[in-house]
């Protein structure tokens, strides 16, 4: 069932959204090589409890951080450890929710660890200016297959692989709502978007091929030749006028 959400309520959103967008600067500001996965963790639980709020993937089906931080050819849900070590030259995804008032916030960005590749380079920019491209002209009268098929031509327009298998979502009360938000599609097709519709739209992009894994302990997801992958994610609400972004 997906849920519209009055002006009221996404006022309440806000908050929660403006806490995940202060951690991710928090983060891009602090984060560097030397440091572990596990520390840059603490970093996101400690400030977002200071604001009042919880870390929303703590515990969420089991996941045992408030953080994912996936490097290099793991896509998403990388469980920080004290023992994995940021270097130089990875490109890290920082995925983050919080919650509060009864509602949650989401957001993830791929920060360049010092000096990057080139391919490392344009793969993050290309992730970010992938969403920028789903979202640009949507309306209340638009389908998602609009933000959909842009974000796949976009990302396969300049030689990348989107993945098939994790999805973007409806968020709000919870942090997963419907609708699927996918990065590949028909534009033209779908769904049509309302009004009050809240989404956390989140391209997922492969240096390689789009096939992903999920290793052993059920939530490091990688890619299956092992390239680089780099996720950009923010949560947007639909209005009749354009789309507006929460989390920036």
């Amino acid at each position: 069932m997906i849920f519209l959400k009055t002006p009221e309520e996404v006022n309440v959103m806000r908050k929660a959204n403006l806490i995940v967008r202060d951690t991710l600067l928090m983060v891009r500001d602090r984060i560097r090589p030397g440091v572990s996965t596990a520390e840059v963790d603490k970093w996101v639980k400690d400030y977002i409890e200071s604001q009042g709020a919880r870390p929303s993937c703590l515990g969420y089906g089991g996941f045992p951080a408030s953080t994912c931080i996936s490097i290099d050819d793991v896509v998403v849900h990388g469980i920080p450890s004290p023992k994995r070590y940021i270097e130089e030259g990875q490109i890290v995804g920082v995925d983050l929710c919080a919650y509060i008032d009864g509602y949650h916030g989401d957001s993830a960005r791929t920060f360049m660890i010092g000096k990057v590749s080139e391919e490392k380079r344009k793969l993050v920019e290309t992730a970010e200016a992938a969403f920028f491209e789903g979202i640009k002209g949507i309306t209340s009268v638009s389908r998602l297959g609009d933000i959909s098929g842009r974000i796949q031509n976009y990302v396969e327009s300049h030689g990348y692989s989107v993945v098939r298998a994790l999805t973007g979502h409806g968020i709000g009360r919870e942090m997963h709502e419907d609708p699927a938000v996918p990065n590949y599609g028909v534009v033209g097709r779908g769904l049509r978007l309302h009004h009050g519709m809240t989404l956390a739209v989140e391209p997922m992009i492969n240096l390689g091929r789009y096939e992903v894994y999920t290793e052993k302990d059920g939530w490091t997801v990688r890619t299956k030749d092992h390239s680089p992958s780099a996720h950009y994610e923010n949560t947007v609400v639909i209005w009749d006028d354009g789309v507006e972004i929460l989390t920036m």
